[in-house]
Parts: structure tokens; sequence; C-alpha cells
């Protein structure tokens, strides 16, 4: 419903997909990162480095279809932690791909790291229920690989499933 001083149609935007799951994501990141003030790290590093940590060495490319962010975007962040002595980003081999691995120090600041997430995961599955939270990251997986399936279908693209 348009405002006094607008006359916008704004009918139907709270249902919005965009607005309501980036609005429960940063919620779940501010959770996580107030877990993680102690550690030096925020939750977004956090996943990276879980992703680099599972299936290293790992090309930028399978890195990004994995966390489902642009290639360019996690180059920039991993710069960032590669300047922080996190993780290595190797020179461009000769199929043109860049592998990522975690340093020594990288799994260190992981290693301390866990228990903070380990008690925030606890704390959201108490809290969600852990029937519930089953069903619902099965539910936010099928939405993941719907929504890259609409974004360019004759890509066929999916989602690189989650590494347990």
């Amino acid at each position: 419903m348009p405002t006094a001083n607008s006359q916008l149609d704004l009918d139907g935007t709270a249902f919005c997909a965009s607005f309501n799951l980036r609005r429960t994501a940063r919620a779940v990141t501010r959770l996580f990162d107030l877990a993680f003030q102690d550690s030096g790290i925020r939750s977004t590093q956090f996943t990276i480095l879980v992703g680099v940590a599972k299936t290293q060495p790992t090309s930028i490319g399978a890195l990004a279809d994995l966390l489902v962010i642009d290639p360019t975007t996690l180059t920039r962040s991993l710069r960032r932690l590669e300047k922080e002595g996190l993780l290595t980003v190797s020179e461009r081999s000769n199929m043109r791909q860049r592998f990522v691995n975690l340093t020594r120090l990288g799994e260190r600041t992981l290693s301390r790291s866990l228990p903070a997430w380990r008690a925030a995961q606890e704390r959201w599955i108490q809290a969600v229920g852990p029937d519930h939270w089953v069903e619902l990251r099965n539910e936010l997986e099928k939405l993941a690989r719907v929504a890259i399936d609409l974004d360019d279908p004759k890509k066929n693209t999916h989602v690189a499933p989650v590494v347990p």
C-alpha cells in the first residue's frame, strides 16, 4: 500500500523471495559473527575456509560453484584471506586455473573457530528444532538449485553439492 507521500505500488513486496531470504541470511550471519568475535574471523570468512578445507586443493571456479558466489567476488575475498596468511592461491596452471589451499595458519585459525561455530550451531539447532533444521536445510538446497536454474537455464548449472 503506498504511503501518503508516494505513488509507488508496493503491493506484494513483503513476499519478495530476495528480500526475505537476504533478511534471514543477514540475521543468521550476525548470530555467527557474534560467535566468531574472539576467533578473529567473520562468518563469511569461516564459510570460505571450510569450503577450501573440505575440497583442497580446489580451483577458484569449483569453490565459487560450491559457495554459489561470483568468481570475481570470491577472488577479492580470497586475496584478503591470502594477505592474512590464511590460504594460498596458486599461479595459473596450464589449464588457466588457480588453486586454493589452506596454510598452517589457516588451519589453526579454522581449528580455533570451530568450537565457537559448534556452540552457535547447537544454539541454532536447538532453537529451530533438529528435525525442522534438517528439513529446512534440504529445502534451502532445493531453493538454491531452482534459483541457479532460473538464472540461466541454458547453462544447466547446478549447485555443487555441499560437502558434509
